[in-house]
């Protein structure tokens, strides 16, 4: 499935035709440089290379410098791999937000905001006791029981326990292209997407909502 590498700008609303106010994301999309081209006789399958973003040549290694050199391009700080193009697309050729156009749906990839060590309650939404009755004082966000002592005497794979939250893959399905800026590479789509705002590991990958992700 075609797409583009983006960054997410913010968050904000605009009003519709009905004078409806919409929640709607921002997002920076392209320019996205062709670095490598896949193909059937070479690799087997059919898929552009793309990178996004401008990194420095002292933070890249030989190789990436070696592959960047080949396109004609930079050091890209995000680079993924996308199928199901129409146009032919050369090494150094660049992909504009132009790709996507007003009221189609696209889907968005992204990693969802990292929590930290949180316990059952926030992670997996137990309920907690409620009432404080019967003397017991301390059990009020506790996860109860995670298995018998004598048997299995084991905690099975999957309990469901406190532990790291967040920084998860996400993806949001089909949502609608309100706007295309093209003069400031930006893409305005409709609800939220995962990702903190404007931060610059804080990539995410848009395609066509025809097939899913790869």
């Amino acid at each position: 499935m075609s797409g583009l590498i983006g960054k997410k700008i913010g968050m904000t609303s605009i009003f519709d035709a009905n004078g409806k106010n919409m929640p709607c994301t921002v997002l920076e999309v392209g320019p996205c440089v062709v670095t490598q081209v896949r193909t059937e006789e070479v690799d087997g399958y059919s898929a552009l290379q793309l990178g996004f973003d401008d990194k420095t040549e002292k933070s890249a290694t030989k190789a990436d410098l070696g592959h960047a050199k080949k396109a004609g391009t930079s050091v890209k700080r995000k680079v993924a791999e996308f199928r199901g193009f129409d146009e032919e697309y050369k090494l150094g050729d660049s992909i504009t937000v132009d790709h996507f156009a007003e009221g189609e749906f696209v889907d968005v990839s992204g990693t969802s905001k990292g929590k930290g060590f949180q316990g059952v309650v926030k992670r997996h939404g137990f309920a907690g006791v409620g009432q404080a009755t019967h003397g017991q004082h301390n059990r009020l966000r506790a996860p109860g029981s995670i298995g018998a002592a004598s048997y299995p005497a084991r905690v099975f794979k999957g309990m469901k326990m406190a532990g790291r939250m967040g920084t998860d893959t996400v993806k949001v399905q089909n949502l609608r292209v309100l706007k295309v800026v093209t003069e400031k590479n930006l893409l305005v789509v409709k609800g939220c997407i995962p990702r903190r705002r404007n931060s610059m590991e804080n990539m995410i990958l848009l395609g066509n909502t025809l097939s899913l992700f790869c």
